[in-house]
């Protein structure tokens, strides 16, 4: 369980203008150290993602379309008929129906999220939004739970950061690719941004390629698509 301590304060700031709908965690909060710090490879933030309803206030904000570009994001990927893609924290649901006409009735999107209510939301969404093929799945901290060798691309926005030892999760993605496959990671650049997190919270675009490359993982691509976020697309070793 997360503990409670942690709550109080990020909730204040999850209420703030540039913090109210980024901070969606997929692990535990990280272990503290003596210099008030997590192991180098451990969540930066978290808080809990219980309340649906203010989230989809959130997360669902018709503005968001503006500057997250949902609807381009597929090309980017490089999603095709009848792949497979997972969307890792996939929160409400909300770039579901995009990756789902990429794909086609002939591929899959895995909407994995670790908050039980969140994956029940996205169950009933995808039946309002006619989207068969969209799988809701419930994660668990520190493991995506995808089937093995399934996945052609997955899919990381504004969650990177909420995730502890992931290094070993790097590891975990790979077991989950299908030969070729790729993992996207879309995070906030760690400067003042008129939306997304507070900056403590955020890792810049070279933390986030460094754990790749230590991973042994090479960038295989990136773009400047999004104006507050890094667009980052890593290819496991072979």
């Amino acid at each position: 369980m997360r503990p409670t301590w942690a709550w109080p304060a990020l909730l204040l700031l999850s209420l703030l203008p540039a913090t109210s709908w980024a901070d969606h965690p997929q692990t535990q909060p990280q272990t503290q150290t003596a210099h008030g710090h997590g192991h180098d490879h451990d969540a930066r933030a978290s808080h809990p993602f219980d309340d649906v309803d203010r989230w989809m206030a959130v997360f669902d904000d018709p503005s968001r379309a503006g500057w997250q570009k949902p609807d381009k994001l597929p090309a980017l990927l490089g999603l095709k008929p009848g792949m497979t893609v997972a969307d890792i924290g996939a929160g409400t649901g909300y770039f579901e129906r995009y990756f789902s006409q990429a794909v086609g009735a002939d591929g899959k999107v895995y909407a994995q999220d670790i908050e039980p209510k969140m994956v029940a939301h996205m169950r009933e969404r995808a039946v309002g939004e006619k989207t068969p093929n969209v799988i809701p799945l419930l994660g668990a901290p520190g493991d995506p739970k995808l089937p093995d060798a399934s996945v052609d691309v997955i899919f990381i926005c504004d969650t990177w950061h909420h995730i502890n030892d992931r290094l070993d999760y790097i590891g975990r993605l790979r077991r989950a690719l299908k030969p070729g496959g790729t993992v996207a990671v879309i995070d906030f650049h760690k400067r003042d941004l008129p939306v997304g997190p507070p900056v403590q919270h955020k890792m810049s675009r070279e933390e986030v390629v460094a754990e790749f490359q230590e991973a042994a993982w090479t960038l295989a691509r990136e773009s400047d698509l999004l104006p507050y976020q890094y667009v980052l697309i890593f290819a496991p070793p072979r």
